[in-house]
């Protein structure tokens, strides 16, 4: 018996994408943002960042976007500005994290049943992304969620980490509203909230890092 053309198509399990390509065209204002960098620092990774950990891990922890001079230029996950040398010192405290951090991507430092992904995967402009290239790039972050197949735990830095996180985990804002230390239940995941550890929030002292710690020790005692 022959198959079809379209019966062979529907037959083909496509994975999905899990970060934009390089030159992703989805977000006009940050596509003139993105050309703008790579002009003016053409050794910088000028690109979506792609995610940072295991696929297998138990923990997903969910940041805002690239900083300019962190991830945007070094092509890691919170590498190489202030708010990384306080995610990955409280990784490692916890186990979370292996090796000795250097802000750079080639520092040999290994995440442990973790991996670290962003709601937006551009540098957007100000660190502000709009709420359309928000929503834009939400089905990156959904199918981070979706093919990790152990996911447990999920720590969104900041409100707009956490109401990105909401949809997919089918969860209302009434119904898990953003709060530092707050954890949500949804079906077999647990959701926590932090106040971003940037370096604005932790000089104003919105964030301590023993506020950012006790975040983490939950977790780790959720999972354990």
């Amino acid at each position: 018996m022959t198959t079809s053309r379209s019966e062979a198509a529907r037959s083909i399990r496509r994975a999905p994408v899990l970060v934009p390509d390089c030159d992703c065209p989805l977000c006009p204002r940050l596509v003139a943002f993105r050309e703008a960098n790579r002009a003016r620092e053409p050794l910088w990774h000028n690109a979506p960042v792609a995610p940072f950990g295991d696929i297998e891990a138990r923990l997903l922890i969910v940041g805002l976007a690239p900083g300019m001079q962190g991830a945007n230029r070094t092509g890691r996950p919170f590498t190489g500005d202030y708010a990384g040398d306080l995610l990955y010192a409280t990784l490692l405290e916890y186990g979370f994290a292996m090796g000795t951090y250097q802000a750079r991507p080639d520092d040999g430092m290994k995440l442990v049943d973790c991996r670290i992904a962003n709601a937006v995967h551009c540098v957007p402009p100000q660190n502000k992304p709009l709420p359309i290239e928000i929503n834009t790039c939400r089905q990156f972050l959904e199918a981070n969620l979706e093919t990790m197949p152990n996911l447990r735990a999920i720590v969104a830095l900041g409100r707009i980490a956490h109401d990105s996180v909401l949809k997919p985990l089918k969860l209302k804002a009434s119904q898990a509203p953003f709060g530092h230390g707050a954890v949500h239940q949804a079906g077999a995941f647990r959701l926590y909230d932090s106040y971003h550890c940037s370096r604005y929030n932790t000089n104003t002292g919105v964030l301590t890092p023993d506020m950012f710690r006790s975040v983490f020790a939950k977790v780790k005692a959720g999972l354990d």
